[in-house]
């Protein structure tokens, strides 16, 4: 039996002002076109399914309809993320009882969903996010002594009720094969962070030991927006699928795709399907002339991020690199040799206006003002001085 396993869609999101929808639809016809060509059992979307809690009317019309396009071929399970409202996420669940399951509740988390195979079931277990701080008294045995403040406890005592649940429902069955996979969204030890995903630390700790999940075959990881393996317990598979689009620099060498998981063996066995690619991100760093010349040659048509580093700012410098680069999204200033201070000057009341400006200008262009550049400034702070004496 296979599943898909995709997370992190963040639908709604942009890219440095980029608006990200069409291509976030792209993604969803790619993923409709894989469900129907590969037959998964299931698709599991481990969370973030929105990029924030009250999503724009368009995310939510392109997640109706994904789910109803996926369903006919198959169940989708989808669990609520830390950038999800788990509650307008779960909006209409308890109707959705066939095709599409949606688990945003703590209540459901030990519930899972049932597909029967030929030799063996597999239960799929959804877990939304859970922050420690709502959650650690309903999951705690005894409600009047909560669990302690951090995602390990929680998430450790979700998945003990998955197990649980679990060996009940072999012993009910009498022994029958099974196999479990839960979908988690956390930050498993061993992840690898790409920098544009939301800290979620509650009291200074964010991480979750991967021996949490002892006894289960496959978790479907999401949060981290970097396809990767986690290492994990012995015949424990913890797999994060990565978004399917770069939503920072920080991801621009990822290999976005999602995941088709095969538990028909002993250990489940995964293999990354390629996501669409909407445009490449680079970067482009080096004095202005070579910018626009040979080394940018490659990144014409690209998301790029530019840094010019010459010594002074060149005239006009956002003009001519877009005129260059046109879907250049972040176009700076940082000269090769800039003058660091040993540490930061602390700005206060006392200090001169005037020589604050003055370090300003100093900071941003990486060589002090000369004296033309100082008597403009003075002449400008003078004038303001003037006018607020005069008002």
């Amino acid at each position: 039996m296979r599943i898909l396993h995709t997370s992190d869609w963040h639908l709604g999101r942009t890219l440095h002002g980029v608006d990200l929808l069409g291509h976030q639809a792209e993604f969803a016809d790619h993923l409709v076109g894989t469900v129907r060509d590969e037959r998964p059992a299931a698709v599991v979307v481990a969370g973030d399914v929105y990029d924030r809690a009250i999503p724009p009317v368009e995310a939510v019309a392109l997640l109706s309809d994904t789910l109803s396009r996926l369903a006919e071929h198959t169940v989708v399970v989808v669990t609520s993320g830390n950038h999800d409202s788990a509650t307008r996420l779960g909006f209409g669940g308890a109707l959705m009882r066939e095709r599409v399951r949606l688990r945003t509740a703590v209540a459901d988390l030990h519930r899972p969903v049932v597909l029967p195979g030929d030799d063996e079931d597999v239960l799929v277990y959804g877990l939304p996010y859970l922050d420690p701080d709502t959650v650690r008294g309903t999951l705690a045995e005894d409600p009047s002594r909560p669990l302690a403040r951090s995602h390990a406890a929680v998430l450790g005592a979700a998945v003990r009720r998955v197990l649980a649940d679990a060996a009940a429902r072999r012993d009910a069955a009498g022994g029958r094969p099974q196999r479990v996979v839960v979908a988690g969204h956390a930050f498993v030890v061993g992840g690898e962070a790409s920098g544009s995903e939301r800290d979620i630390r509650v009291g200074g700790v964010d991480a979750v030991p991967a021996g949490a999940f002892a006894g289960v075959d496959y978790v479907a990881l999401g949060h981290l927006h970097g396809p990767q393996v986690v290492p994990g317990p012995e015949g424990t598979v913890l797999r994060y699928s990565g978004s399917p689009l770069a939503f920072s620099f920080g991801e621009r060498h990822h290999r976005k795709s999602s995941v088709l998981v095969d538990l028909s063996g002993p250990a489940a066995r995964a293999e990354l399907v390629d996501a669409p690619v909407p445009r490449r991100l680079a970067d482009v760093t080096g004095p202005l002339v070579d910018v626009l010349g040979a080394g940018g040659a490659d990144h014409r048509d690209a998301w790029v991020r530019v840094t010019v580093t010459d010594a002074l700012r060149p005239p006009d410098l956002y003009a001519r690199v877009r005129s260059a680069f046109p879907h250049a999204l972040v176009v700076q200033h940082r000269p090769a040799e800039r003058v660091e201070h040993a540490r930061p000057v602390l700005v206060t009341a006392a200090r001169d206006p005037w020589r604050v400006s003055a370090d300003f200008v100093e900071h941003v262009t990486g060589r002090a003002p000369d004296e033309a550049e100082l008597a403009v400034l003075r002449r400008a702070y003078e004038d303001v001085v003037a006018a607020e004496r005069s008002a």
